[in-house]
């Protein structure tokens, strides 16, 4: 899947993940303004609505060696990224799908392609309790619920419980 093209079941159309470009930021900005996408992902800030301060932090976020980021497409079209990250030691994925294509594995395929490509375990993975899709996404690639914890989540303007997922 990753750096070529795979049909997954129930993905609508021809998925593949590539390299993140900086000409990508403009249209990853543009789906990540989604409101109900935002509230879902809980964690995200103000700053993120700020069209510049977002390409400015992800042209760095492209930059670091340490992070494996990739574009995911639809029939040639980019839809969203997946990524992992270090942090605190650890190594975590996130992943953003534009919300027309939620519920029809896009998000499980890419995350599924990514994990073939990123060989490092465990990897961790967090999902606010009431974001029933991406705990779906995290479950079929394998990942498993281990502990939760109360947090302050910026998009909402509320403490939420965040689960804590891990895949060895």
């Amino acid at each position: 899947m990753c750096g070529g093209n795979a049909v997954s079941k129930g993905v609508p159309g021809l998925l593949s993940l590539r390299p993140l470009r900086e000409e990508d930021l403009p249209r990853l900005f543009e789906i990540q303004l989604d409101e109900e996408a935002r509230h879902l992902a809980a964690f995200v800030t103000e700053e993120a609505k700020d069209r510049e301060a977002y390409l400015a932090r992800h042209r760095k976020i492209l930059a670091d060696p340490e992070i494996t980021n990739r574009g995911v497409e639809v029939d040639g079209k980019l839809v969203g990224s997946v990524a992992v990250f270090p942090i605190e030691g650890d190594i975590e994925l996130t992943y953003w799908i534009r919300r027309d294509l939620w519920g029809r594995g896009v998000a499980t395929a890419a995350v599924a392609g990514l994990l073939e490509e990123v060989a490092v375990r465990p990897i961790h993975a967090r999902v606010i309790e009431d974001n029933t899709g991406s705990v779906r996404v995290l479950e079929h690639n394998g990942f498993v619920r281990i502990g939760s914890e109360d947090a302050f989540a910026d998009a909402r303007r509320a403490t939420v419980t965040e689960l804590i997922y891990k895949l060895d």
